[in-house]
């Protein structure tokens, strides 16, 4: 099992062990991260084939779009912050596919609190 993160690399380094494949059938989505702020960057999430991969830098044809501070992010993915709360608070900015983006919570959960 995973534990809590620091930042958001940790995060995107350990994705593979968060990675819940049979989650993922019948998923083919890319996913961008814009995390802002100390500790953040950008990151392409993609799944395929049960399979996930991640890489630095953003993408074109992203199916979902996340926009949220580094450390918003970091609480998110603890558990600490709830997505629906983060969006309703506007932490969190989701564009694209909202069903792939809610799809997502049950490949690459977050942490129980």
């Amino acid at each position: 099992m995973v534990g809590r993160i620091e930042n958001c690399q940790e995060y995107f380094d350990t994705i593979q062990d968060r990675f819940i494949a049979d989650q993922a059938k019948g998923v083919e989505a890319t996913y961008v991260y814009e995390l802002s702020g100390s500790g953040g960057g950008t990151w392409t999430v993609s799944v395929k084939d049960q399979a996930v991969s991640v890489a630095e830098g953003a993408t074109d044809n992203a199916s979902v779009t996340y926009t949220m501070k580094a450390d918003d992010y970091v609480k998110l993915a603890n558990g600490d912050l709830g997505g629906a709360k983060a969006v309703m608070t506007r932490k969190l900015k989701v564009s694209g596919s909202i069903p792939l983006a809610r799809k997502m919570n049950n490949f690459l959960p977050p942490l129980k609190g």
